[in-house]
């Protein structure tokens, strides 16, 4: 059966939410009364309108994406975990048990880095409302996903000193969040005007590297062990808990690559060819370290092949939705249940007796 969020047809400039913005400005008084805003006076950056009046709207589409986000609240308290605390400590074999520990290791740290870079960095340059105020419910939800895998640590039992360290420690896990770090830096600098154009490409480079392969990509593919885990049974509650974050995640990439759209559009500029094939081939050899340490060894229907051939096919989705040159042609859709994840059926929880349904969450609209 196709799941209703389609990969392939997703649209992330939906004609339908183009609305022709309407010219509100007038004449001026002879006193120097402000005129009222025009929202074609709006931008992404550099905009010259009023930063704290909402509406009009220059992106309605901005402000459909808060509103659908806010349709997907949850909290990892609403999810029961007591048979994971079982599997994890009776049925995952060392390897399982490897896998899934690491891959919360690096989330745990990813999403601290991604609210910090949204809430500190991007927020600030963003110059019409209706961007900042979705991206504040983004902070929002980073937050959210940094307890939920707080929550899956402290559940299991897992040493918070030890699994916390582990990106400091362990070089694969560190080469991804340096790797990170190092291409976030020039969003997170203040003070540096994005009307220089070197600036701005900067910015918009460091922007679609957040977007399209940290939240695109190495969040949305880095679930996947987890939900090799579950199905086969293992892992539930914490894999479901994952699927809430990948619909967040999947809005969060979706916007992202809809403000680079528009900034790219809006400025005129063109992104440097060689700067992004190393981008792509920089997030490729990370990915490549990465599975390789946490698959080190294959676990049942999924190993490091898998991991690594699935990122390139989704960075290849991620440039087409840019309108950029696939990174990465003829890669494979090896993992095609991975799309359905960000879908949680109406069925009841095993281990409960309520549906696992949040009546708004029922009522989420994909871009």
């Amino acid at each position: 059966m196709k799941s209703t969020l389609s990969f392939d047809d997703w649209d992330v400039a939906p004609a339908a939410l183009e609305i022709q913005a309407t010219s509100a400005k007038t004449a001026t008084a002879g006193d120097g009364t402000p005129q009222p805003i025009d929202p074609e006076q709006k931008r992404v950056v550099n905009g010259q309108a009023d930063i704290n009046q909402l509406a009009p709207f220059k992106y309605p589409w901005a402000w459909s994406f808060f509103l659908n986000a806010n349709r997907n609240h949850w909290t990892p308290l609403e999810i029961s975990m007591a048979q994971d605390v079982h599997d994890y400590q009776h049925k995952l074999t060392p390897a399982e048990r490897h896998v899934f520990e690491n891959v919360l290791a690096y989330l745990t740290t990813s999403d601290i880095l991604a609210m910090r870079n949204i809430g500190l960095a991007v927020m600030e340059k963003m110059s019409a409302p209706e961007l900042q105020i979705y991206q504040a419910r983004q902070v929002y939800e980073e937050a959210l996903h940094t307890w939920t895998y707080q929550h899956c640590i402290e559940t299991l039992g897992i040493d918070q000193r030890e699994i916390y360290n582990r990106y400091r420690v362990v070089p694969e896990i560190h080469g991804k969040i340096a790797l990170a770090n190092r291409r976030l830096h020039g969003v997170l600098q203040s003070g540096r005007p994005l009307t220089d154009r070197d600036a701005l490409h900067e910015f918009a480079m460091a922007y679609l590297f957040f977007a399209a392969v940290f939240e695109g990509c190495w969040f949305y593919n880095g679930f996947s062990p987890v939900f090799a885990l579950q199905r086969r049974g293992l892992m539930k509650g914490a894999a479901e808990q994952l699927q809430y974050i990948m619909r967040d995640e999947v809005l969060h990439c979706a916007f992202g690559v809809r403000v680079v759209r528009q900034l790219l559009d809006e400025e005129n500029l063109t992104l440097n060819p060689q700067a992004l094939r190393q981008m792509w081939d920089e997030a490729e050899a990370a990915e490549a370290a990465y599975a390789g340490y946490i698959l080190r060894e294959p676990i049942l229907g999924y190993n490091a092949g898998l991991h690594l051939e699935q990122f390139r096919y989704v960075a290849n989705r991620r440039a087409r939705q840019i309108g950029l040159s696939e990174p990465f042609p003829g890669a494979a859709n090896v993992l095609p249940w991975l799309d359905e994840q960000a879908n949680l059926r109406k069925e009841k929880n095993f281990f409960e007796t309520r549906v696992i349904e949040y009546q708004t969450g029922g009522a989420l609209v994909w871009e």
